[in-house]
């Protein structure tokens, strides 16, 4: 993704969740959604009322953000999904989940997914032995997520690994951080995947 010359906490109270843009202060009592947890600007308070499409737009904006994708290639997302058997929503949210640099981030080799992406672009890490590049790439079940050996002392790694046990595990990874590694167990399921959305809204959205 762009660097973003937007303020991210703003993003989070704009899309009413937090991100995690910004690793281990959100969270700490100074993450700005704690303390001001309504959308930004001065009409950030107001009541106000949102159409249909406004309400669909802010769901594909939080899942979009969430992962830190582009709008271009979260229409390929999306289309994937739909071709695809079962249910599009969930489909292009367990697809969006299973990104490497997402991945990362939840095994803790990574800070945050932002700085997943900028490490894997570098080729810091290897995915069963061979050294990878993409951030977008699809993990699948059986496959070993691990830190190069000669990037095992970069200090961001180091630090995420540390902080990273302030977060729970999702039950479809392992992680063994003694070896600077992870594994993909399982799949993720719907209630396994963390961002509060409304998925149903998404295919809504592009189904006009």
């Amino acid at each position: 993704m762009s660097k973003c010359s937007t303020n991210v906490c703003k993003i989070c109270r704009r899309e009413n969740q937090k991100l995690f843009f910004k690793a281990d202060r959100c969270y700490t009592d100074k993450c700005s959604f704690e303390r001001r947890p309504y959308p930004p600007g001065q009409h950030g308070q107001s009541r106000l009322k949102f159409s249909e499409y406004a309400l669909q737009l802010r769901e594909k904006q939080k899942v979009r953000r969430y992962y830190g994708i582009h709008e271009k290639q979260f229409r390929r997302y999306f289309k994937d999904a739909d071709r695809n058997k079962g249910e599009t929503g969930f489909n292009l949210l367990q697809r969006l989940e299973i990104r490497l640099d997402n991945v990362i981030y939840l095994l803790g080799l990574a800070a945050s997914r932002k700085e997943a992406r900028h490490l894997i672009t570098h080729k810091h890490y290897t995915v069963n032995g061979q050294r990878v590049n993409k951030p977008e790439l699809a993990v699948e079940v059986g496959d070993v997520v691990q830190v190069r050996e000669k990037s095992r002392q970069i200090t961001k790694i180091m630090a995420a690994m540390e902080s990273s046990q302030k977060r729970e595990m999702p039950a479809w990874l392992s992680a063994d951080h003694a070896s600077f590694k992870g594994e993909i167990k399982d799949l993720p399921k719907r209630e396994e995947i963390p961002v509060s959305v409304e998925e149903n809204m998404i295919v809504e959205y592009y189904s006009r």
